[in-house]
């Protein structure tokens, strides 16, 4: 009888095991459900977004808000359009603002930092950032200070 308690015991803490690194594992790879909470989106044109991938974060002042929901290119403009999932919190980002993509660290992952602007009016669903600095590319830069140019 003992025996069998044991290997009770030992099966339950196996799958406590488990549940634990499959949490682990969805926090460190962004692929958590979805909040509960109301999002909107709104959208950037960039002309360069380096190696910003969806899923990334969206901080304004270090704050994570949102989401990057996907990355598309503009057939138009030729310009990569990113569409951005914000926390419904944060209603009130001026119309002014703009989107820069940074790097957490020399070489870590790349993200958008929304700069706030002054303008009295709000983003809503749908709008589009008024300005946008595109990703450093560094292999660029090294390029052209090579080159002279």
């Amino acid at each position: 009888m003992t025996q069998r308690t044991t290997e009770v015991i030992v099966g339950v803490f196996m799958v406590a095991g488990l549940a634990a690194l499959l949490f682990l594992a969805l926090q460190v790879s962004g692929l958590t459900p979805k909040s509960a909470e109301g999002t909107y989106t709104v959208y950037a044109n960039f002309n360069d977004t380096g190696g910003l991938a969806p899923r990334g974060r969206v901080s304004m002042a270090g704050v994570t808000v949102g989401t990057i929901e996907s990355i598309s290119l503009n057939k138009k403009t030729f310009q990569a359009k990113v569409t951005m999932s914000i926390s419904a919190d944060i209603d009130t980002i001026p119309s002014d603002s703009s989107a820069v993509i940074r790097t957490s660290g020399l070489l870590g992952e790349q993200y958008i930092d929304i700069s706030v602007g002054g303008e009295m009016e709000s983003l809503a669903d749908g709008d589009t950032f008024y300005s946008t600095q595109s990703a450093m590319n560094l292999e660029r830069l090294i390029s052209n200070f090579a080159s002279g140019r």
